[in-house]
């Protein structure tokens, strides 16, 4: 069965209305997904129900239905002969004779006897049971054996008779009333698949993805008709498609035949107007005209009467689907398509379409057409539409005659340089690397592995000797050699090597500034100010930056200039001036929206989405995020960044499940391409969302994590802002562990990175890690100082994320301290400014303390028998008290041995005890004293202390399970 791509919102529909009404009707044209959708819901109901009623299922055929009662034949094959033995014998005799089971009944009495009869065995079924009649492929239903079932259900009513049924209707079209339903069945038309829906379903049933070009051809063609998409991408595949139009994409016979049915009984002089029409980018009864067609009005009159294609009232030729006209296309013989192309390169005015219409009629190499076609190309690259610049510049090298080498290695690069436009590396890495085998000129094989370079996206650690092969190719091109130093400098910056990416990138501005390529120059100062940032050395990046901005005005603008300004956008966000960067980001995203490519608009997405985040505009960021995976779909660009946005986003407006599932898979993506950069940042998220939950697991889960960004950062030799924040975020961790001097040590570590002027939000970070420890250790007081500290400081910034994020630490540490009206104003306003933003996860851990705080308030002071207990004292002393040993505890918990031992002090000093036996029967006691127990998985987070007075959810640890089954094994 076709996979459930899309429609699960329509299969709860459809389960929800079979539960109120007596059936349900989906309707749809051919390949919609009418079949899929009846298996599913018949598949979600024996889940329901297993073993409940009676089903009846026909499917029938086209072929079939001339037969009669061959409907009634497949529904009742699961009807015992006993069933039919029951009834009297007239209806019994007809019923076994239309069956098969005996002689055709005969006359119009004989018919009336089927028909009782059915209704009676029905009746004998439903009273045994529900029935449900299944009826896939209603328009097939012979005659027959749809009047029996219009009968029967009209007569069933009180039975409590169901029926499931899908019809295929034409496209656009509504069924008739179906008299063979219930009354009262709800009609449920099955709409086309979107384009990211229709992206999924061929992801998943071609186990690869279509280059974005030719996916966008196939999505349009099929419509969102998920048979349609499936039967042209393998088709596709097989025969290795090139990004074309529509109308030369490869339709499998069997397509062509369930399209054209109508279309191959035209007359020849019609199917020939339609033929050209469907080879016109824009076809219209001015263009056929043109191309010598004298009525081409009346030739398309007969068509419509097929319900093939029509003129609107401005002259514009519509196909009744989009297969149909590619169905046509490829139905005809090569040279009726040729003599189709040349009738349109005569007619057309447009030069793009002239020049592919030119090249498709004279499919041979001709220097004349080549020159054309280049030249095409050329203008719709300037003209922002790179799949044409592509294909066109693609068929110039195929038009390229072959005494002409270097005229072909030329066209295949720049095709080439427009498939890297188009957002399709696979396709530029092949001319490229077919050049790179084939031409002996340096010059050129400098420009192919450039073009490797590019296409490479993130993935460029595997890349070093192509840089050098390239730099030796180049020797004494001061040009090809900037841009070789400058590649090499941006694969340094991915790979984390900092002082080699810096090296490359301040040789690659001198061998530019000798050149006089100003823009190259541009992008490798851009560069080294990344570098020089990443490294904590903000005077180095600031002076990087200030020369590159000088050079801007004597610069165009293009994407040099653009990537300076998305650098300085980042520069002014790490430094708290978030709004500059905003500003910064939302003039750029408008312009590369426009001209820019794909690498580039997503490179700003996920600037905007970084900016977003920082600013509280949590929501705008999931709406960006989702815009970043779009671009992915559409256009093949690298994944690790858009998955990272992803995750950034969910972790502030989403959940903290779907955040570390984002953050999980940008990890896998950012280690795939050897990108060290993007792979700082997909762990810190990871870590960020694993510390939402506040659970010991996931606060150990966190601690993985972060402890991978700080041996990383310290591997590159990282200390911008950013690494710092993340430095606290694993204190906070830790000292959910229990581990207060493991976080004392990360924490000295960020104090001796920090510069002197270091940004508010850096110190923020670290003062609420800061006052998380000292509550760790006790010190509940002191911790609420330095948590106030960090609050006053972030007022004085707009950072609303990190003002809540403290804000929880606050309350959390203030109620520990039992100051509760304190606790209550923290919290309170924690939550109010996470409401506002939209920051969900936020916003729910505020929700759960306030819930604690009042539920405190509710039950008193803890007593004697009932401590307060840090979510990790509780677990340790649950798992204690059942019989771990502190080694299995610190496997169970995935911390330390030593963490156990200490957190096992203070939990025996809380409850007043000095031995295991004594702490598991002071336990027993309160919990028979307050009708609960400790709550082992609360997840309360960083500060939050838990009571024996609160409800406990038993889990058996899993070490301590295996002992017992060893025990009985035994």
């Amino acid at each position: 069965m076709r996979p459930l791509t899309g429609r699960h919102e329509l299969l709860a529909t459809a389960r929800a209305e079979l539960t109120a009404r007596p059936g349900v009707l989906f309707h749809g044209p051919a390949g919609i997904g009418k079949t899929t959708l009846v298996a599913a819901l018949m598949n979600s109901l024996a889940v329901q129900a297993p073993a409940a009623g009676t089903v009846l299922h026909c499917a029938p055929a086209r072929e079939d239905a001339p037969l009669p009662f061959v409907g009634l034949v497949d529904l009742f094959a699961r009807v015992p002969d006993s069933r039919l033995d029951a009834l009297p014998p007239e209806p019994r005799a007809a019923l076994r004779a239309a069956l098969l089971r005996g002689r055709e009944p005969a006359g119009d009495q004989g018919r009336l006897a089927v028909r009782v009869a059915v209704l009676e065995v029905l009746r004998a079924l439903a009273a045994a049971g529900p029935v449900l009649l299944v009826v896939d492929g209603l328009q097939w239903l012979d005659p027959l054996s749809a009047e029996v079932l219009a009968f029967a259900v009209r007569r069933a009513g009180d039975l409590g008779l169901r029926m499931v049924a899908a019809e295929r209707v034409a496209e656009g079209e509504q069924p008739e009333r179906p008299h063979c339903c219930p009354p009262g069945t709800a009609e449920l038309a099955v709409p086309p698949l979107t384009d990211g829906e229709t992206d999924r379903l061929l992801r998943a049933a071609l186990g690869t993805g279509l280059p974005p070009a030719l996916l966008r051809v196939v999505r349009d063609t099929a419509a969102g008709n998920p048979s349609y998409a499936l039967e042209l991408g393998r088709a596709a595949l097989h025969d290795g498609a090139s990004a074309g139009s529509a109308g030369t994409l490869p339709v499998p016979r069997r397509l062509r035949a369930l399209v054209l049915d109508q279309a191959r009984t035209l007359p020849e002089a019609v199917r020939h107007a339609l033929l050209v029409a469907s080879a016109a980018a824009a076809p219209s009864l001015t263009v056929l005209r043109a191309a010598g067609f004298p009525d081409p009005a009346a030739d398309l009159a007969a068509a419509e009467q097929l319900g093939v294609a029509a003129a609107d009232a401005d002259g514009t030729v519509r196909f009744r689907h989009p297969l149909i006209r590619a169905a046509l296309y490829a139905d005809a013989p090569e040279y009726r398509r040729r003599q189709a192309h040349a009738l349109l390169a005569r007619a057309v005015t447009e030069p793009l379409e002239q020049a592919r219409h030119l090249a498709h009629a004279r499919p041979y190499e001709d220097e004349a057409v080549a020159r054309t076609l280049l030249a095409a190309a050329a203008q719709a690259r300037r003209r922002g539409a790179p799949d044409a610049a592509c294909e066109l510049a693609g068929l110039a090298a195929r038009r390229t005659p072959a005494d002409r080498p270097a005229d072909r290695a030329d066209r295949l690069l720049t095709a080439a340089e427009y498939a890297c436009d188009a957002g399709d590396p696979a396709a530029a890495g092949q001319s490229a690397r077919a050049v790179l085998a084939e031409s002996g000129s340096a010059r050129r094989r400098v420009r192919a592995r450039l073009i490797l370079l590019r296409g490479a996206g993130q993935a460029l650690d595997g890349t070093r000797d192509l840089i050098e092969d390239g730099l030796r190719d180049a020797a004494g091109d001061p040009r090809a050699e900037a841009w070789l130093h400058h590649w090499a400098a941006v694969r340094g910056l991915l790979c984390g090597e900092l002082a080699e990416a810096a090296r490359h990138a301040r040789r690659a501005a001198g061998l530019a500034d000798r050149a006089g390529d100003t823009e190259t120059r541009i992008g490798a100062l851009a560069t080294l100010a990344r570098v020089r940032s990443l490294a904590g050395e903000a005077g180095a990046a600031d002076a990087a930056l200030q020369e590159a901005l000088t050079l801007v005005g004597t610069a165009g603008g293009g994407p040099e200039r653009r990537g300076l300004i998305r650098m300085r956008a980042i520069l002014a966000l790490d430094s708290d001036r978030v709004a500059e960067a905003r500003e910064e980001v939302s003039g750029l995203l408008t312009v590369v929206d426009e001209s820019a490519g794909a690498e580039e608009v997503l490179a700003t997405l996920v600037a905007l989405a970084r900016i977003q985040v920082r600013a509280g505009e949590c929501r705008e960021a999931l709406r960006t995020a989702d815009r970043c995976a779009r671009a992915v779909a559409e256009a093949g660009v690298p994944v690790a960044p858009a998955l990272y946005a992803a995750a950034l986003a969910a972790s502030a407006g989403g959940t903290a499940e779907e955040a570390r599932h984002l953050a999980e898979q940008a990890v896998r993506a950012s280690e795939a391409d050897g990108d060290r950069l993007f792979l700082l940042r997909a762990l810190a998220v990871l870590g960020q969302a694993e510390l939402l939950g506040g659970s010991p697991r996931g606060a150990a889960a966190a601690v993985e994590a972060l402890q991978q960004v700080r041996r990383l950062g310290e591997s590159m030799c990282a200390a911008d802002p950013p690494l710092l924040h993340w430095y606290g975020d694993l204190a906070e961790a830790l000292v959910v562990l229990g581990e207060t001097e493991a976080a004392g040590t990360v924490l000295g570590e960020a104090r001796a990175r920090v510069p002197g002027d270091a940004p508010g939000s850096v110190l923020a970070a670290l003062e609420r890690a800061e006052g998380l420890r000292e509550a760790g250790l006790g010190r509940a007081r002191e911790g609420a100082l330095r948590l106030r500290t960090a609050v006053d400081r972030l007022r004085r910034l707009d950072l609303p994320v990190d003002m809540v994020r403290t804000l929880i630490a606050l309350g959390a540490v203030e109620r520990r301290a039992r100051r509760r009206n304190a606790a209550r104003l923290a919290l309170g306003e924690a939550l109010r400014i996470a409401t506002r933003i939209g920051a969900a996860p936020l916003a729910a851990r505020a929700g759960d303390e306030l819930a604690r705080l009042e539920a405190a308030d509710r039950g008193g002071e803890a007593g004697p028998g009932g401590p307060e207990l840090t979510p990790t004292e509780a677990r340790i002393a649950e798992l204690v008290g059942n019989g771990a040993t502190n080694r299995e505890v610190a496997a169970e918990l995935f911390i330390s041995v030593k963490t156990v031992e200490g957190a096992l002090s203070r939990v025996y000093r809380k409850f007043g005890v000095r031995s295991r036996t004594a702490l598991a029967h002071a336990m027993a006691v309160a919990v028979i004293a307050s009708g609960a127990s400790v709550d082992p998985g609360d997840d309360g987070g960083p500060g939050h202390m838990v009571t024996v007075s609160q409800p406990v959810r038993a889990r058996p640890s899993r070490v301590l399970a295996t002992r017992r089954s060893h025990d009985i094994d035994s």
